[in-house]
């Protein structure tokens, strides 16, 4: 488990540049390691901000769009194209202004797809597509990503792992279907923590005052069934990204003055 570090920034705005210049740095520097790099998205409105910053960021071209892997930490189960799909969002943000290869864009099943309606046997079609990209040197059934996004929601849940709902408790798959999500729509798929805890980075993303209380619980020693935020970590580094608003209930000593 690392430890996690904290930057604040400003605002909102200020958060999602900062975050997609930092997020295409460590793509560039991954693709000049070893030739390629993976990122795990997120949706919601954080997960969008910082896609939009991305595609509007004058460095953006120095990715190599089409050695870039991108995976989602979840998806709703909702008919493919539907607007609240994060795919959906993430298309209309980013994903159809730069040259992506189209098989290495690996988004959830849709409910309309080869599973039908059945969100298990969507959850199980996904693991076994990530299992196909691990590699002997990657930890498990998943591949060693070089960055996994995740915006943090006000009751601490992430991906849609939601506190003491079964897929938080999840310690095998790495992909679950989720029904009963206290927030709509209620039937989902998601990345499990195992698979999130084998990303090299894990980036938390949270912004507004909406935010504050979950942050600060996350962050203060709270169990990960309780807070599933706080059971979020990469291998090699756990960054989380805030703005002031969500920052507010943070004692100082937690992030350094130089925060922006």
């Amino acid at each position: 488990m690392t430890a996690p570090q904290v930057v604040v920034h400003r605002d909102k705005e200020l958060m999602a540049q900062a975050a997609a210049a930092r997020l295409i740095t460590k793509i560039v520097d991954a693709q000049a390691a070893r030739g390629s790099a993976s990122v795990v998205l997120t949706g919601g409105r954080n997960g969008n901000g910082l896609l939009a910053a991305l595609a509007a960021a004058p460095a953006r071209d120095a990715v190599d769009w089409s050695r870039l892997d991108l995976w989602w930490g979840d998806e709703r189960f909702l008919p493919e194209g539907h607007a609240d799909r994060n795919v959906t969002q993430a298309r209309e943000a980013l994903l159809d202004a730069v040259e992506l290869d189209p098989a290495r864009v690996h988004a959830m099943p849709a409910s309309d797809g080869t599973n039908g309606g059945d969100v298990d046997a969507a959850a199980e079609a996904y693991a076994a597509e990530l299992a196909r990209a691990a590699r002997p040197e990657n930890h498990g059934a998943v591949p060693s990503f070089d960055v996994l996004l995740l915006g943090v929601g006000p009751d601490t849940h992430v991906a849609s792992l939601f506190p003491e709902l079964p897929a938080v408790r999840e310690t095998e798959r790495m992909v679950v279907g989720v029904r009963g999500a206290p927030k709509p729509p209620p039937v989902r798929t998601s990345l499990t923590l195992p698979a999130i805890r084998a990303a090299r980075e894990v980036w938390l993303l949270a912004a507004g005052e909406d935010k504050a209380r979950a942050v600060t619980i996350a962050l203060s020693g709270a169990g990960e069934l309780q807070a599933p935020a706080a059971g979020a970590y990469g291998r090699a580094r756990t960054l989380w990204l805030l703005d002031r608003a969500a920052a507010a209930g943070l004692p100082r000593e937690l992030y350094p003055p130089a925060s922006p």
